[in-house]
């Protein structure tokens, strides 16, 4: 049966994807779950990293279970003004240059003003440079064409652009009518947004955990560290809801739940694995057993930080994960589904 209204969950990925959040830059993003908590009268609280916290009473208070997703972003920072007024950027997590070409951006400046602009490569126009298709993308090569006139340094300075300054990539967000959500940063958004409605469905009574719950929502986790602390002692489960990785000799699509088996830090807790493949069986939940070659989680983090826990990682299906992503609303309600099964059942 149906626990979860993927709908719903839609509503809360569209303002969190508004919110810009590269990693370092998510303060904002997690104001925004702030208000939610309080908003659902849930007892919360932000940590010294700026992770939020929360945390619901179960049936069971003697072991606690958690569940993570990051609201943390891909963007970049300012690494310098060239002198004719451009900007050279700095990654902020793992992606290609290409995947953002073209994009439109926002420059946060110090002083709390934003300035757009686009990302380009250095030889774009075709009718200046011959072999612009070839040219490599790099930290030399990619610069921000800024919206304000400005023809130097001093001049880009002037503006109130200083190296330091976060860049945020524009999500371009769109719902089709074939049920496809498509945008930047569902990595992991979609996710933050499923467990914002299963926390929504277990305040008002329609899912009643077996144990007490923290959810975790993490805020460094593209750059390595965002669920390696702040995990209460009586923790003994912590599941990551991430994504899937899709692509070729990939299990996950874009329909289904991914169960990860093993990602680039090793094997997940079988046990827990068998779990949630015997829950998905059980409610008629479509789901995909998959291994991710490059990639890690904050359950994965946390392990590595010496936690005894168990550690599980499962999420929708994104494809083109780190550039221009794509789910299905099908995808988003099979996970939901089985995140509320799985709070609802006992442990492993």
């Amino acid at each position: 049966m149906n626990q979860v209204n993927e709908k719903e969950i839609v509503s809360y990925i569209k303002e969190l994807v508004s919110i810009p959040s590269p990693s370092g830059y998510t303060e904002q993003a997690i104001k925004y779950t702030a208000a939610f908590m309080e908003s659902k009268q849930v007892p919360y609280q932000i940590t010294n990293k700026g992770a939020l916290l929360a945390t619901i009473k179960g049936k069971d208070d003697s072991c606690h279970r958690l569940l993570t997703a990051h609201v943390d972003t891909l963007g970049a920072m300012v690494k310098e003004i060239k002198p004719n007024g451009r900007l050279k950027l700095t990654m902020i997590g793992g992606f290609r240059w290409n995947s953002v070409e073209g994009e439109y951006c926002e420059i946060h400046t110090a002083s709390g003003d934003v300035v757009t602009g686009t990302i380009l490569i250095n030889q774009t126009s075709v009718h200046v440079y011959k072999n612009a298709g070839d040219a490599k993308r790099d930290e030399e090569t990619i610069e921000v064409r800024i919206d304000a006139v400005v023809k130097s340094k001093e001049e880009t300075e002037a503006v109130g652009i200083s190296v330091g300054d976060f860049v945020s990539f524009a999500p371009r967000i769109e719902e089709t009518e074939t049920g496809f959500l498509k945008s930047r940063h569902l990595d992991d958004k979609a996710s933050v947004g499923i467990l914002l409605h299963i926390i929504e469905q277990i305040q008002a009574g329609k899912i009643e955990l077996a144990y007490t719950t923290h959810f975790l929502i993490s805020n460094n986790e593209e750059i390595g560290y965002g669920g390696n602390s702040n995990i209460p002692d009586k923790t003994v489960e912590y599941l990551a809801v991430d994504m899937g990785a899709i692509g070729e000799g990939q299990t996950t699509d874009e329909y289904s739940v991914s169960i990860c088996a093993k990602d680039s830090s090793g094997p997940y807790h079988y046990k827990l694995r068998q779990h949630l493949v015997s829950l998905a069986k059980a409610n008629d939940i479509d789901y995909r057993v998959d291994i991710y070659p490059y990639y890690g989680s904050d359950a994965s983090a946390a392990i590595r930080a010496g936690f005894d826990v168990v550690h599980g990682l499962i999420g929708p299906g994104i494809d083109a994960s780190h550039a221009f992503e794509r789910t299905h609303l099908s995808s988003l309600k099979h996970t939901a589904n089985l995140v509320a099964h799985y709070l609802q059942s006992e442990l492993v």
